[in-house]
């Protein structure tokens, strides 16, 4: 659902508000790499054939993971040698110079045979059209994500404007200076991608991708992204989990406008549960953060996560009916901006919704115009 469409600096509410107790839990995971991080510009190999890269974003989640996967493809001519890409970063000129270095020093004078993006949020899919046409490839995402993101280049919808106002508003987010500053704020998703690719391989649950000789296994996930797509390689042991497994944050799971009665939470639990039956020793390749060991301990960690914040708003609904915007300094003890505030609704919906939808809460409208929840008469 489209109500994931915000670049990924939604995660910041996560980083800024949940990192310090999640961080508590980092000495139950293990980093193989320890300290070490890519140079700008530069590359670590994580695992044969698997090089690691680190692009720098102007957000308080100040990073994202790129992955380059050595491949062959056919060719008119025959086989050809070079490089698969996993994300790109967000549309900005500091990122294309940090591309262009490696392209120049890492990738060992082969060429960019394919780009693959995991979903759809502007940091993994920003830069997907300008490196499909530097190197004459095509892009490669599930249906989902690849449609969403077409829509929202456009303009349709960009994380603001009048609908996502009268949202925000119906779940409590109401005084007038928020509403008109949602209402104001448009074409957020087209100033982080540019463009989106006139065509696409489908990624679904359970392709198989040959990639270098290896077969990775698509893994589809939602409640983050429309159908985001992890890969796993039971060669290597490998699992390039994108935003659906970070180390050290939650990511964001919310519910918006697009699809105003989600049940967003369930859809992300559940989905992580389907890494369960990879290995123990499964080395996880995230999006933001370091790779790791510890994939079971760390599912663990997220549903215990979640469980402890929807205690806390059965425990706030118990006292009195709470629209999401009640529920937000439940969930986030700090506080916040306007960009902030607008994620962290996300978040307070999506944690009602769960309750709601588990029949634990029941919805109302009031007189107002705002929704509420409550315990069951």
């Amino acid at each position: 659902m489209l109500s994931r469409i915000g670049v990924d600096v939604y995660v910041n509410v996560n980083y800024e508000l949940y990192a310090p107790a999640m961080n508590a839990l980092e000495s139950h995971l293990h980093y193989p790499l320890g300290n070490a991080l890519p140079a700008p510009g530069g590359s670590i190999e994580v695992a044969p054939g698997i090089l690691w890269v680190r692009m720098v974003l102007p957000f308080a989640l100040d990073h994202i993971n790129l992955w380059l996967l050595r491949d062959c493809m056919e060719g008119e001519n025959g086989p050809v040698e070079g490089w698969s890409v996993v994300d790109c970063c967000i549309h900005r000129d500091e990122a294309k110079v940090q591309w262009e270095q490696i392209f120049s020093n890492e990738l060992q004078g082969l060429p960019i045979l394919r780009v693959i993006c995991t979903h759809m949020h502007p940091d993994h899919i920003g830069l997907a059209h300008w490196l499909c046409e530097r190197w004459k490839v095509d892009l490669w995402i599930s249906a989902a994500d690849y449609q969403v993101a077409r829509f929202a280049c456009m303009g349709a919808n960009g994380f603001g404007g009048e609908r996502s106002a009268a949202y925000f508003a119906a779940h409590g987010m109401n005084d007038e200076g928020s509403v008109e500053q949602v209402r104001a704020r448009t074409n957020y998703f087209p100033n982080l991608v540019s463009s989106i690719p006139d065509s696409y391989h489908r990624l679904m649950d359970g392709t198989l991708l040959d990639i270098g000789g290896r077969s990775w296994r698509c893994i589809s996930g939602y409640g983050h992204a429309p159908e985001h797509i992890a890969l796993y390689c039971d060669d290597l042991q490998v699992l390039i989990g994108g935003d659906m497994m970070l180390p050290r944050i939650s990511t964001n799971v919310s519910v918006y406008e697009q699809e105003p009665e989600a049940d967003a939470l369930k859809l992300f639990l559940d989905s992580i549960d389907k890494f369960k039956p990879l290995p123990v020793d499964t080395l996880t390749l995230p999006a933001h953060g370091k790779p790791f060991t510890g994939l079971h301990v760390r599912i663990e960690q997220l549903h215990a996560h979640h469980r402890d914040r929807l205690a806390e708003v059965m425990q706030a609904c118990a006292a009195g009916p709470q629209s999401a915007r009640d529920v937000v300094p439940v969930l986030f003890t700090r506080a916040l901006d306007l960009h902030q505030m607008t994620f962290a609704m996300g978040e307070a919906v999506a944690h009602l919704h769960m309750l709601w939808f588990q029949k634990k809460l029941r919805r109302s409208l009031g007189a107002d115009g705002v929704y509420r929840f409550s315990l069951p008469a």
